[in-house]
């Protein structure tokens, strides 16, 4: 690099990233972005690498490097097209410390078009690779999820954008990393040109290892995790493969009164013979003792209500006959004025419009339930499933639901105690199959949402303010990575919460079939 260009370089690095563009700068260029930081679960933070348009190069079409002015400041940026697929960008990454276990990335754009307005979305997404010995360049390829952000209000103002928040890397291995915009995409609707100013990569040491609940042979699966006062209680299912109708399935509970460091000898929940059981969903009544919801598959379908109080003994208190039979009925949350409420939702999968969902509600601790159907004839692209629900009080409901076939999970919303709903798309799109799972904070009014992002292993995290989101699906801040396990997509995954003061417990499942574990990772609240 030249010197202009090194002195050019330092200019970017402190004014657009030294401070994730926390900088206010009198001139318009720099009026960054002043969106949630990412929150590291206690892990130390390290300075990022930086990459400026200088230090890219082109890699697929025919972007161009310009020299972006106002007044008497001028940046390079590479200029990616807003109408043209298939321009990219990429440069290699040096400096990795070794211990490091994987990398963040995030990009810094602007433009200077006269038409910029917030009503507009852009689009991007990285490719990540490293060269390892003895291995097809292509062996560490991973290829980004799209990533749609509004853009700024003016023109010269710059953003910060997540692409890739956990990519594992090997030591000492290069690491080159692409930038594409993908104007080709629906969510792009800005078809003037963008500029891209700088790549910032930044290490991040090795997450926590989760703590094992139950890892005998067999597909143990499915798990539901519940604090009892001090007492956590991990139920969970087990057979011989990723299944729910198998006769041998059964559900199974442990409990660790020592925040998941051990647990006590595994006690049967439910066995009954000509029938597969799976655990859905859990809560609490109204005076502590844990609910658990268990389907139940055979010569008939039915959910089974139990309740406990000490995470050993459990009681079966109800099997509710349903108008419409749910596919799961999921976690138990309270609402003032009502009750307890469970949200269900019903289909086969399909690709025809008999896909539906709705709430259920209990004025007795569980023992009757009456059922409301939100929505029916539902494409499976429209049809929010495995939904978790937290009471925000006043009346508004917050919950995120899973995604079948879409690009992101679902948001529901209710302002009158969940007896009407609206649907929205969120932007939460580092999914596949992720199973949400929301835990309010009432010190601090925070929602964690947590899943498991299958396919490639991850535990992730979302924090947020839900006043800002409530009426904004698309403003969910950006995730973070809490712990990794099996890349094997329907071998692991499933994340269900709970908290005990300010630590948070999310039990997901891992490996690789016949054989599977039950794990909880822990993690401080935000």
């Amino acid at each position: 690099m030249s010197r202009t260009n090194r002195r050019v370089s330092a200019i970017l690095i402190l004014t657009l990233a030294a401070t994730g563009i926390s900088i206010q700068a009198a001139h318009p260029l720099f009026a960054g972005d002043t969106s949630t930081p990412s929150l590291d679960a206690g892990r130390p933070k390290r300075a990022p690498i930086i990459l400026t348009a200088n230090d890219l190069s082109i890699a697929t079409g025919n972007p161009s490097l310009v020299t972006m002015s106002s007044i008497s400041t001028h940046i390079p940026v590479w200029s990616l097209s807003g109408g043209t697929p298939g321009q990219s960008v990429a440069g290699v990454v040096a400096g990795i410390p070794r211990e490091c276990a994987a990398v963040k990335v995030e990009i810094v754009v602007t433009t200077n078009d006269p038409e910029t307005s917030s009503e507009f979305e852009d689009v991007y997404r990285v490719h990540l690779s490293q060269m390892i010995p003895n291995a097809p360049f292509t062996d560490r390829h991973s290829l980004g999820k799209p990533v749609c952000t509004a853009l700024p209000a003016a023109r010269f103002h710059t953003r910060t954008i997540l692409l890739e928040s956990y990519y594992e890397i090997v030591p000492d291995a290069p690491l080159t990393v692409r930038i594409q915009r993908e104007p080709g995409l629906p969510g792009d609707t800005f078809t003037r040109p963008t500029g891209l100013a700088l790549v910032k990569v930044t290490p991040i040491d090795a997450l926590d290892e989760p703590q094992v609940v139950q890892d005998v042979s067999g597909y143990n699966s499915w798990p539901m995790i519940q604090a009892i006062g001090d007492k956590l209680v991990c139920v969970y299912s087990r057979g011989t493969g990723h299944t729910i109708t198998e006769d041998v399935r059964g559900v199974y509970a442990r409990t660790s009164t020592d925040g998941g460091k051990t647990w006590t000898k595994e006690t049967v929940v439910a066995e009954t013979p000509g029938y597969g059981e799976v655990t859905v969903g859990k809560g609490l009544d109204s005076t502590g003792a844990m609910l658990l919801w268990v389907r139940r598959i055979g010569k008939d379908w039915n959910h089974d209500l139990y309740r406990t109080t000490d995470g050993v003994n459990f009681e079966l208190i109800a099997t509710p006959d349903l108008e419409v039979q749910p596919m799961q009925i999921t976690d138990v949350f309270a609402v003032p004025d009502v009750g307890l409420i469970t949200l269900w939702f019903a289909g086969n999968y399909s690709a025809e419009a008999v896909h539906s969902w709705g709430v259920m509600t209990s004025s007795d601790d569980g023992k009757t339930w009456s059922q409301t159907t939100i929505e029916s004839g539902l494409l499976k692209a429209d049809w929010p499933t495995e939904p978790s629900a937290v009471s925000l009080g006043n009346g508004r409901i917050l919950a995120i639901g899973r995604t079948e076939s879409g690009p992101s999970q679902f948001q529901l919303t209710s302002t009158d105690n969940g007896a009407t709903w609206t649907r929205a798309r969120t932007n939460i799109a580092d999914i596949h199959a992720s199973t949400p799972t929301l835990i309010l904070d009432p010190e601090s009014g925070l929602v964690s949402n947590y899943y498991y992002e299958r396919g490639r292993g991850i535990l992730r995290r979302r924090v947020v303010d839900p006043n800002k989101v409530f009426d904004n699906p698309l403003s969910w801040p950006d995730s973070e990575a809490i712990a990794t396990a099996s890349p094997i997509a329907w071998d692991s995954g499933n994340a269900n919460a709970t908290v005990i003061g300010d630590t948070h417990y999310v039990s997901f499942y891992s490996g690789e079939a016949p054989d599977t574990s039950v794990m909880v990772s822990v993690v401080p609240a935000p």
